[in-house]
């Protein structure tokens, strides 16, 4: 698998399960997404750029899949995930030479929760995501875990 040398374009997002619909929302100028996922929580990508590029767009629906998917590997490890679990996510289209690439970057916070237990629950997160399998061995894609 190829990684980007020249990053070319980025898009970010931060989401987070949406536990109170009347929390104070992004600043003027932002575009806030709610989203449904499959589990039937709320889920809100704050702060994005009012004109997103594709990137910015996929890193959204990624990321809206992959906290749900957060949410069910934390359940099957018996761990209950904090109310300001986060997932920020950012998606690079950049070039090797002349070839075209995307790569992504993973932020997934879960304060309070011991490191080891977070990062497994982190990876077991990307077994689960569709988009995570769909893009495995296709893109370049790391991780940090947060908890403090």
């Amino acid at each position: 698998m190829a990684t980007i040398d020249k990053v070319l374009f980025s898009g970010s997002t931060h989401t987070t399960i949406n536990h109170d619909p009347a929390a104070q929302r992004g600043e003027f100028g932002v575009v806030d997404l709610e989203l449904s996922s499959s589990t039937g929580e709320t889920l809100d990508i704050v702060a994005t750029e009012p004109h997103p590029r594709a990137e910015q767009l996929f890193a959204g629906a990624w990321s809206a899949c992959y906290i749900s998917a957060l949410g069910i590997a934390a359940t099957l490890k018996k761990v209950t995930l904090p109310p300001d679990a986060a997932v920020d996510i950012q998606v690079d289209i950049g070039q090797t030479g002349a070839a075209w690439f995307l790569g992504a970057h993973f932020t997934v916070t879960l304060p309070g929760v011991a490191q080891d237990v977070a990062e497994a629950i982190a990876r077991s997160a990307h077994q689960i995501c569709p988009y995570s399998k769909a893009v495995h061995g296709n893109i370049d894609v790391s991780l940090t875990v947060v908890t403090a």
